[in-house]
């Protein structure tokens, strides 16, 4: 049975170099990001975070860069494409700004919804896009 991103329960025990070759199935999961990711990513400056977090919300809500935002926990839910894979995700099913990507991602599978776990799978061309 294949792992499905959707459903840790079939997720594979992460183990280096797991990552290799992999297609990517983190990244269909949500992203819950941090005012300071959207800095990191450039969507946002400083300033516009200290001013008004709701106000940076409409702003990338309007833009369709986030789906979503939770003044509580003053996380930003980041958009993704319509087959569920992360805006960023390129047709190789690789990270185009992996070196801004955001904490969670950082910290995958390390935090998630089965730590220590992954939907890992080897690419083929048909989970290519």
């Amino acid at each position: 049975m294949n792992p499905d991103a959707q459903r840790p329960s079939t997720w594979v025990k992460h183990r280096k170099p797991l990552c290799d070759g992999c297609f990517s199935g983190c990244c269909t999961l949500p992203v819950e990001a941090s005012a300071t990711d959207l800095i990191r990513l450039g969507w946002i400056v400083e300033e516009e975070a200290a001013e008004s977090l709701k106000a940076v919300s409409k702003k990338l809500l309007k833009q369709r860069l986030i789906q979503a935002y939770s003044q509580k926990s003053q996380l930003f839910v980041l958009a993704q494409k319509a087959n569920d894979d992360c805006l960023h995700l390129d047709k190789n099913r690789l990270c185009t700004v992996y070196e801004k990507r955001p904490e969670v991602c950082r910290k995958f599978p390390s935090i998630g919804p089965r730590p220590g776990w992954c939907p890992a799978r080897k690419k083929s061309s048909t989970t290519l896009r």
